[in-house]
């Protein structure tokens, strides 16, 4: 059988089973697997030699909290990562994150209406970590982050979204025309419908779901090669 595309409305469930008893995980540990599988998505295409500077976009929700998670791992592999948060979080956990970045001396662009700042660290960037908006985005796009995702779209960099991306409606997938059209796409716990349409190389990440929940929503995901926190999906 064909893994599950899932709904906004499904996904968001699964999301507070994982964290209410029938799940037992807290937010942080599914952050942390998250945002270590976006990283390991990244390794597995662009390999460092080539691509060693990685810009990595953070939303200020959950989704951005994947992102710093990734960064984080991205120093350990030996990148140079760069954070840029359009507008960052204000959640206790997002500030946590964000301060193992900087006890990693990972760069961090502060948010400013001048783009000059957003400009010159693309022109230095080899490829893009999109974690700026998730499943729960809904349209139209607004300041500041119609202009964030104009300059990383005119960039011409590779992207790599995080479950969705950038920009997309999660059911219908790329309606506004500002979208991020992104090369590769690391889906958590399991894709969305809005992705169906999705072209580029396609990896399924978070490896969390617990039998229980996966045959509850029977979502019919595929096997995790070794101790591999992807999969690569294809049609």
């Amino acid at each position: 059988m064909s893994i599950k595309y899932l709904t906004a409305k499904l996904a968001q469930q699964i999301d507070e089973e994982l964290m209410n008893q029938a799940g037992a995980f807290s937010i942080d540990q599914l952050m942390e697997l998250a945002g270590l599988a976006c990283a390991q998505a990244l390794a597995r295409v662009y390999d460092k030699k080539m691509y060693p500077n990685v810009l990595v976009c953070c939303g200020p929700g959950n989704q951005g909290g994947d992102g710093l998670v990734a960064a984080r791992h991205l120093g350990m592999f030996g990148y140079t990562p760069t954070i840029f948060m359009p507008k960052p979080g204000s959640k206790e956990i997002y500030q946590r994150l964000k301060s193992q970045c900087d006890n990693m001396k990972i760069k961090i662009i502060p948010p400013s209406e001048d783009t000059s700042l957003l400009r010159d660290a693309l022109s230095s960037s080899n490829v893009i970590l999109d974690a700026i908006f998730g499943f729960s985005f809904k349209g139209p796009i607004r300041a500041p982050f119609d202009t964030t995702l104009s300059l990383l779209t005119d960039s011409h960099l590779p992207i790599v979204s995080v479950d969705i991306p950038s920009g997309w409606d999660v059911e219908e997938g790329k309606i506004e025309r500002i979208g991020l059209q992104s090369d590769v796409l690391v889906s958590l716990t399991a894709p969305k419908l809005g992705v169906r349409s999705f072209n580029g190389r396609h990896f399924l990440g978070g490896r969390f779901i617990p039998k229980t929940l996966e045959e509850k929503y029977q979502l019919n995901l595929p096997e995790y090669p070794g101790s591999d926190q992807i999969v690569e999906l294809k049609e």
